[in-house]
This record gives structure tokens, sequence and C-alpha cells, in this order.
């Protein structure tokens, strides 16, 4: 092809350029764009790349690569058992049995005795088991079993997955084991190399199954986050709760005051809607359907920061039940706080015990309690005003510079009695501590009442926190439209930045009538950070907090 004739490539140096549609250009073009493709945009080969590719050369001199995932073929006449199986059902054998079982598992470690014999540990299911693989004791062609050991005493390596065929017995050290009758298949090799432990950070992050195979801490947290679950729905379906399910999505994210995640549904016409910031607006829905006791255990998401104890996506727990009221709520939390942490100690040594208990902290009940407002004037020698004037946030800004405490930032009312909760009531919440009577600006989805002892409009709502973070929150639920209204157009006047509406759909709701409500929320990765002693919300999440699921999509 002359030189003139690749005129036409000239304009791909341009951001604007469209291929050609005619088809001998487009195909030249589109083959200089693929050796482009391969021949610049390859990154350099890196050590994790070679040593890779030594694995593959080293797999593929015994067979080929496509040969090393085969399907799971369970024979006749040979009983499949996984690892804890066996190790149950042998438990108490002195010889060698007759019956032929087979098992597999991830090879933990090999060691070699010699040429004729190997030592493999395989584990499944948080569960060891050792593979005695001797030459002499394989059945079969001898010269074609010699060549299959041979083969596999040279690729075998720790991360590979194996089936072992062979008959129960026990070592002259008295270990169970299996004395393999035939050569291990290989399942699924490794190609890569395990190390013992593994330090990096931004490898733990990037991939936390590398953290998960080097490390028994991560499963520990994931069976006892499965424990907490398990033991919050058991505990509501005895008493009587039904589990359901509400929408995550949402045209309104109410519930809460956050900043929801929106996205477009293409279905209906483009129509903007938001993941749930909370399900409580739609469980209370169901309460005024008809329902008595209800609960989920689901996500939420939050468009805000990540933090030691904040992920945008978060797990929860909300229950609502009929005829709740404040010191019933209070009873159910003692009960369940402290049944938990029983449940939890007993299984600890066996089932996740890498990690500490939480130390210095007493679960008996009943647990203390903390007015909101008493508790701060006491602590700051100074009245609060009246938090109910039109002049409440004004004369707050004047009480944090009496005591020389920053205000934060966008000052509104909540923002600023949060700030004061933070400064002389949380730090005094080391045992589970309720914070009771908080003002009725920080509960518009509660219902509230003037208190006698402050001469202050407060809410029907407690705070359990605990080691100064919180854990749950409860409250009576405002039933009445009129005042429900009335609050969320006060919440509309304390965050004016963001676009935010009233919710008509749910006061309609409640126009049919809600009954008197308790509702309970509970943010379920702190239970697990607090059971685990963990201080970072991303140690007790198995792919980490939203930089690192990040980080993950965009490794290479």
């Amino acid at each position: 092809m002359s030189r003139n004739a690749l005129h036409f490539l000239r304009p791909c140096l341009y951001r604007s350029f469209k291929p050609s549609i005619q088809s001998d250009h487009a195909r030249v073009y589109c083959a200089i764009q693929r050796r482009f493709a391969h021949t610049s945009s390859s990154p350099p080969a890196t050590t994790h790349d070679v040593e890779k590719q030594k694995r593959l050369d080293q797999l593929g001199k015994v067979k080929p690569i496509g040969e090393y995932h085969p399907q799971l073929r369970h024979v006749a006449g040979v009983e499949a058992l996984s690892v804890r199986a066996f190790n149950s059902k042998y438990d108490g054998i002195e010889e060698t049995q007759a019956d032929l079982v087979s098992v597999f598992g991830r090879v933990r470690s090999v060691r070699q005795l010699g040429s004729k014999l190997v030592f493999v540990d395989v584990e499944r299911e948080n569960q060891r088991l050792q593979a005695m693989i001797e030459l002499k004791k394989l059945s079969g062609n001898e010269d074609e079993a010699r060549e299959n050991y041979k083969d596999f005493k040279s690729i075998v390596r720790v991360g590979d997955w194996i089936s072992i065929k062979g008959k129960a017995t026990r070592t002259s050290t008295g270990q169970l084991s299996i004395l393999a009758t035939e050569v291990p298949e290989m399942l699924s090799p490794c190609l890569h190399h395990l190390p013992d432990k593994v330090e990096n950070l931004e490898t733990l992050a990037r991939r936390p199954h590398i953290h998960q195979l080097t490390n028994e801490e991560p499963g520990d947290i994931l069976r006892l986050r499965a424990l907490i679950y398990d033991y919050i729905r058991a505990s509501l379906q005895q008493s009587g709760f039904l589990e359901v399910e509400t929408p995550m999505f949402d045209v309104e994210a109410g519930g809460a005051i956050a900043r929801p995640f929106e996205t477009v549904a293409n279905e209906m016409s483009n129509t903007r809607i938001r993941l749930r910031i909370a399900p409580e607006l739609n469980l209370k829905r169901l309460i005024v359907g008809g329902q008595d006791k209800i609960f989920e255990i689901g996500r939420a998401f939050r468009n805000e920061g990540v933090d030691n104890t904040h992920n945008p996506e978060f797990s929860t727990c909300e229950f609502y039940e009929v005829g709740a009221t404040l010191p019933s709520l209070i009873e159910r939390t003692e009960k369940l706080v402290n049944g938990l942490h029983t449940a939890i100690e007993a299984l600890r040594s066996n089932y996740f015990p890498t990690l500490a208990a939480p130390e210095e902290i007493s679960f008996a009940y009943p647990f203390a309690q903390l007015p909101f407002i008493p508790t701060i004037e006491k602590a700051s020698g100074r009245k609060l005003p009246d938090l109910s004037s039109d002049t409440a946030t004004t004369d707050l800004l004047a009480y944090f510079q009496a005591l020389a405490i920053a205000a934060p930032p966008n000052a509104t009312l909540p923002r600023l009695l949060d700030t004061l909760a933070e400064q002389y009531i949380e730090s005094l919440c080391v045992s589970p501590t309720f914070i009771t009577h908080h003002p009725e600006a920080l509960s518009p989805l509660s219902k509230s009442f003037l208190d006698e002892t402050t001469n202050q409009r407060v809410a029907a709502r407690v705070e359990l926190f605990i080691n100064g973070r919180e854990y749950v929150n409860a409250y009576e639920e405002e039933n009445s439209p009129f005042e429900q209204r009335r609050k969320f157009v006060q919440q509309m006047e304390f965050h004016t930045e963001g676009e935010r509406t009233v919710d008509e759909s749910y006061l309609e709701a409640l126009e049919w009538g809600m009954p008197p409500t308790g509702g309970w929320g509970c943010g379920l990765d702190r239970l697990v950070m607090l059971f685990a002693s963990k201080k970072r919300i991303a140690d007790v999440l198995p792919f980490g907090t939203l930089r690192n699921v990040v980080s993950i999509s965009k490794n290479k």
C-alpha cells in the first residue's frame, strides 16, 4: 500500500476522530489499533507476573493447563466426606480401616520424607487433615503409579485444591490421617506463591482473599458476624416478630438525615430514585397496614464520609412493635445485649479464638441512664437556653462561646446539640449506658413531651452507648400526621443545604391510623466491632470500606 493511501489515518490524532466506514480503511485502522494495544497498552511484567508464568510452565510440563480444573466426581463405592466429617467419623480408630473414602481440601503444608513418602495437610471448613501418599501403598500399575507420584510431587504446593482417595489410618505418632490408595487429583492449582503472612496494607486492601488465606482473623470475624445476626434474628422471632423486607430504592430517601445515593430508573421514564438511608418509613407503613411486630435485617446507604466508625454502605437491624413504650424498649434492649454477650463469650474460644473480648465493660443490667439536658448542664456548669424558642440556635451559639467550645460547621440547632453530647455525655458511657430525654429537635420521628424536670420539650427516645459509641436508637414513634408534618417542616429549616421535601406519602399513610408503636434500630457492623474489640469499621467488613471496594475493582 502506498504512503498516500494511508492519509486517512491522520485524523486519528484528533479526539473527534471516528473510524472511516469504508471497509478497506476500517480493516487497516483496526489492525493498527490492535498492534498498538498489544505493544503499548500492556503493563510491564512484574515479579508477580514472572512467578505466575514460572508456575504455569511447571504445571505445563506435566499435562496441558486446560486439564487442571476437572469436574468434581464421586466414585461409586467410595464415600465422599468433608474434612470435618472424616475427623468426626474416624476420631476413635486405632488401625487402618478397610472402607475407601475421598476427601478434598486446600493444601496447607507439604512435607517430603525421602523419595517415596509425602505428607500433605489439607484444610476445609477451618478443619485440617493429614494425607499420607506413600509410593508402595498406591494401587494399580506400578510403573504408572510411580510416574504419577513423581509428577504430583513436582507440582503440589501450598494453596492448591486436591482430592485424596484412601483409607482412614493412624500414624505411628498417633495422628489421624488418610492413607492415599491413588495419587491425589489436582482440582484447582494455586498459580501464585501463598505467603505465610502478609503485612503490606495495600495488598490486604486490594486482595482481601489473600488476607483470608494468610490470616485466621477474617474468618473468625465472619463467624462472629453470623452469630450476632442469628442471635438477634432468633431472639426477635421467639418474641413473635415477623421478619420482612422493604425496598432498597425509593424516590424520597427518608427515615434519617443523610445525603442519599442517587441513580436513574430507565424503566420509569428516567425517574431519579435513591438508595434508602434507612428502612424506617417503609417498616412503619407495614405497621399502619396491620402488622403488629416486624423487623428487618438489611443494608442502608448514606452518601457521606468514611471514617473509623462510618461506611457509606452498612448493615442495620430495625424492629417495630405495636404497644411498645420506652420502658419496654429499654428492657428488651438490655436483655438482648446481655444475652448476646453471654452467647458470644460461651463460643469465643472454639469459633473465633483470634478475637479479643471487650475489656473493662460490664454487660450486667439494668444499664445506667443519663438524661441529655441535665447531664450537659451539670458537666458544663451552665443552664441550656430554651431550645424551643425562635432564637434557640443563636442562644446556643452564645452558650458555645461562653464555654470556649468550637461550633461545628453549618451550626444548626441539631448539630450544636450533637456536639454538646460528644463533649459532655458520650465519654461517660463506657459500660452500656442509655442517653435519655433528647431535645425534640434531635428526634423528628419520635413522640415528644414537656419534661417537668427541665421545662424543655424532649423526645421519648433513648440511645445506647458503649465505650463512647452509639449502638442502639429507640423511641416511641410519632403517629400523629399533624405533629409529624410540623416536625418535618422543622427539620427542613434546620437542614437548609441540599434538596429536602416533606414526605407526603408517609404523612398520608399516617392518616389511616398508626397505633402507638415503639421502634428500635441497631448498627450491626458496630456490634461486630464491639465484640471483636476492633476500633475501625474496615477491620470487620470482609471487603473493607468503600475505599477498599473501589480499589479492588481497579486492581490490575
